[in-house]
């Protein structure tokens, strides 16, 4: 039976059982191999034959193209997927501060593309998520078919059979283009964005702009839609990242810093102290009542000679019995200024100075611009019942920056801390919960007490005596020694270090 003629036959060879086999004589065109009829011959004997393509032939050829330009553009769009992930990723990285300083510095158009898109970052984002979408679910109903029709033939090859073969290539199929579509148009340009984002913003970032702004309508009109959600929840939707930090925040970044070598420890610990210096009020930062020296005002010069070297301490307020109200201020080195032969007949009253008085709810960093205004180096602090609480010294202020700051006069505060042994310590009971912690370690429970002699007499109820132990979250803490009704010094050690030590400890 003679085969059907089909649109597709236009290809003709020479027979090749007849003479020679080379291709000379063929056919060259469409028609000629149409009109050429069955058993025709040349015009020198020779039999033409014409082969002609079946329809399901020419289809499986198509089909084989349209695969190859599906992959194209299953390319093209994992890019633009790609340059949406970057976007999104670089701009969220970016600090306002740094593009300011890179467009002070390299004033481009790229660059300046970088700061515009950062300053509507909400709208910037929302394109990068709708250009995202878009170009995956393009992805995704492209390289289905696109892979499948290529996975196909040669499942096919190795003898599946062809309903077997045909579910078998659609599910690879969808597995290839899942997984080079996450880490080619996701997973790579992420990671590319967070360790480097002005490069990959100055790269990407005009390209989303762009279509952005293309999209213009659709994408406000899904930002008013989703701002719409958000404030039925009752949250205001903000527009862009904040750039400010708190200062527990930037202490926490401080302290990553220095844990991945970026800054040096002991600049961390210097800025960590400078950060929580705003969190402390004249109570944190002042020498309480019960360690101040006060000297009279009917008392000698000769008398403050004595009281310094007995204290060790430099300045002392002067009072006339009630220390509550102190009438001044007087400095050891203010009795070099009176001849030695007066020094027993001049009362302190007559070197007394005037001293600053402030709140004790007052913030460290007002309390260092009021020093500083008055060119005092010491305030009188004053509780909210109007008594005297304690005193702070511009010296305070810079310890509590710097860390202790000691020098020949500094004898009474040697021994604020001493280690006794691996994990062991004798803390002054007078020290904070901050000061505690950074020494060992031991982070005391919130309470309505400030020292570590205030966590001991909070949990016992009573005025410890010396040998009383309590037990606080894993550490044993011992009173070792008592000045009057205070408590002077604390033993600190983890629970378990001191039973495998010393044996059982009392509750």
């Amino acid at each position: 039976m003679r085969r059907a003629t089909s649109p597709w036959s236009w290809l003709t060879n020479l027979d090749p059982g007849h003479g020679r086999d080379h291709r000379r004589d063929a056919v060259t065109s469409l028609a000629a191999a149409r009109l050429a009829a069955p058993g025709a011959r040349s015009r020198r004997g020779r039999r033409i034959v014409v082969h002609r393509f079946s329809p399901m032939e020419a289809m499986s050829s198509v089909s084989v193209l349209l695969s190859v330009l599906g992959l194209l553009a299953v390319a093209a769009l994992t890019l633009g997927t790609a340059v949406s992930v970057a976007s999104e990723f670089s701009l969220t990285a970016l600090e306002r501060s740094r593009i300011d300083a890179a467009v002070a510095r390299r004033d481009d158009r790229r660059t300046r593309a970088v700061q515009r898109a950062h300053a509507g970052l909400s709208f910037q984002l929302s394109g990068c998520q709708l250009g995202i979408t878009a170009t995956t679910l393009a992805t995704g109903y492209i390289a289905e078919p696109a892979v499948a029709e290529l996975i196909r033939p040669v499942l096919e090859a190795v003898g599946l059979p062809a309903g077997i073969a045909s579910g078998t290539a659609t599910v690879l199929s969808l597995v290839l283009a899942t997984v080079l579509s996450m880490v080619f148009g996701e997973l790579v340009p992420k990671n590319l964005a967070i360790a480097h984002p002005m490069e990959v913003a100055r790269s990407v970032v005009w390209l989303q702009a762009g279509f952005a702004s293309a999209f213009r309508w659709l994408i406000t009109g899904l930002n008013s839609a989703a701002n719409a959600i958000v404030r039925r929840l009752g949250i205001e939707p903000a527009e862009e990242l904040r750039s400010a930090r708190s200062p527990g925040e930037l202490s926490s970044l401080v302290r990553a810093s220095a844990e991945s070598g970026s800054i040096d420890p002991g600049t961390a610990v210097l800025l960590e102290r400078s950060l929580r210096f705003t969190d402390r009020v004249a109570e944190d930062l002042m020498t309480p009542r019960v360690r101040v020296e006060t000297i009279d005002a009917t008392d000698t010069v000769t008398d403050l000679v004595a009281l310094a070297r007995r204290s060790g301490f430099s300045r002392f307020p002067v009072v006339d019995g009630d220390p509550d109200v102190p009438l001044g201020l007087v400095h050891v080195k203010q009795a070099f200024s009176v001849p030695p032969a007066r020094r027993a007949d001049t009362a302190v009253r007559d070197l007394a100075r005037p001293v600053e008085t402030v709140p004790s709810s007052l913030d460290g960093d007002e309390l260092m611009t009021r020093l500083r205004a008055a060119g005092l180096q010491t305030a009188v602090v004053v509780d909210e019942y109007g008594g005297t609480a304690g005193l702070v010294t511009m010296e305070d202020l810079v310890e509590e920056i710097l860390g202790d700051v000691r020098d020949e006069h500094d004898r009474g505060e040697q021994n604020r801390v001493r280690r006794l042994g691996d994990g062991v310590w004798a803390l002054s009971g007078l020290m904070r919960d901050d000061e505690v912690d950074e020494v060992t370690g031991f982070r005391m429970p919130h309470g309505g007490y400030e020292t570590l002699a205030g966590l001991v007499v909070a949990r016992l109820g009573r005025i410890p005596d010396v040998g009383d132990t309590v037990e606080v979250d894993g550490w044993t803490l011992e009173v070792l020694r008592r000045d009057r009704n205070r408590v002077a010094e604390i033993r600190v050690q983890r629970s378990a270090d001191r039973t495998a030590g010393h044996g059982t400890v009392p509750a």
